[in-house]
């Protein structure tokens, strides 16, 4: 980032009109930090008041960070202390301030949105480290939300604001996203660790069943005919149907000399299928259910990242928050460094960065 000047902002302001400009002030420093100085994001009381650090749209549209389009890949990545929450920590993420819901009622701005790429703490599971990327810069599935996402294995502690110095110095973290467009795979690393994670019965998620929709009516579509239970009005584009060719691991769940009911691991879904036993003695598959779904890596279906034109439809590159419908107040604690690659780290490169985190003794 150190090609690009941060702005201090404040974006209720920006959005709602209220509440005064936030400055560099804003923003209390720590005085050490894996790179020399830390600035802290503060659970500030007053709802008027967001700030935020940012580079504006206007200043980085095409530019080495504008990463967008197909073939392309990303990593970002954090070095914080998390107090608490679970939301942004830097990207080009403006969620948009367009969706229809008390919280909006309000607003001046109305603006659809504008996500590519962006590193958060969690979201639905806090403390990962959580990547998101999007190919239309709005929602996925039908559903209001993006839903591209990754979560880490590993979660940050929540540090509290009064820890001592010497328990705050050794509470750094490396919260990590890649995009690897060849594999089209999303990971989230905390401290150079990825790790699996699954997520069990997706169609009960509150968020995720709509990721569970998406596979199952892709599944529908191929079959010739409308199927029961096939929405012929849902977008092809918005089909979720990770590979399924050869399983990693098949599972006898029940059998009986008519039926057989095996559990398939697939590289990113785990599907319960269901044969019967023909005339031919041989079975045949009569059905099948995504009964699990891999968060991490999570397997990202488009072959390009949102590119914005230079017409005001692209975000600016935030930091500490995003720009989105809600006053809540996200993250806080101390960020230390932030960085952005126009490519996949491998995993010993991130081993490396995470290294970083440690400060060395009296700094």
């Amino acid at each position: 980032m150190n090609d690009f000047a941060l702005e201090a902002g404040n974006y209720v302001r920006d959005y709602w009109g209220e509440g005064r400009a936030a400055t560099y002030a804003d923003f209390p420093l720590l005085g050490r930090g894996p790179f020399g100085e830390a600035i802290r994001i503060r659970q500030e009381t007053d709802a008027t008041f967001r700030p935020f650090l940012f580079v504006p749209r206007a200043r980085l549209h095409d530019s080495p960070i504008d990463l967008k389009g197909p073939g392309q890949s990303v990593t970002v990545v954090v070095w914080a202390i998390r107090e608490s929450g679970n939301h942004a920590l830097a990207g080009i993420w403006h969620e948009g301030t367009d969706l229809q819901q008390k919280e909006t009622a309000s607003i001046r701005k109305v603006e659809r949105g504008q996500r590519q790429y962006a590193l958060f703490a969690g979201l639905n599971k806090a403390g990962a480290a959580c990547g998101h990327v999007s190919e239309n810069g709005a929602s996925s599935f039908l559903n209001r939300y993006a839903l591209h996402k990754s979560n880490s294995a590993d979660v940050a502690p929540a540090v509290p604001a009064d820890t001592p110095a010497a328990v705050l110095d050794a509470a750094w973290q490396c919260f990590a996203m890649t995009y690897d467009h060849a594999s089209r795979e999303l990971t989230g690393w905390l401290n150079g660790v990825a790790g699996d994670r699954w997520l069990e019965n997706p169609k009960t998620d509150n968020l995720i069943k709509s990721a569970y929709q998406a596979w199952l009516q892709g599944r529908l579509h191929r079959e010739p005919g409308l199927q029961p239970g096939e929405d012929h009005a849902f977008p092809p584009d918005q089909f979720y149907n990770p590979p399924e060719d050869l399983p990693l691991a098949v599972k006898i769940l029940r059998a009986s000399a008519d039926e057989r009911v095996e559990l398939r691991e697939f590289r990113y879904t785990r599907v319960e299928v269901t044969l019967r036993r023909g005339a031919d003695g041989g079975f045949t598959e009569t059905s099948r259910d995504l009964v699990s779904l891999r968060l991490n890596p999570w397997w990202f279906p488009h072959d390009r990242l949102y590119t914005p034109a230079n017409d005001g439809t692209g975000g600016p590159f935030t930091i500490g928050r995003v720009i989105h419908s809600s006053r809540g107040v996200g993250f806080t604690g101390w960020i230390g460094g932030v960085a952005v690659f126009n490519r996949a780290l491998r995993a010993e490169e991130l081993a490396k960065l995470a290294a970083l985190r440690a400060l060395p003794a009296g700094r």
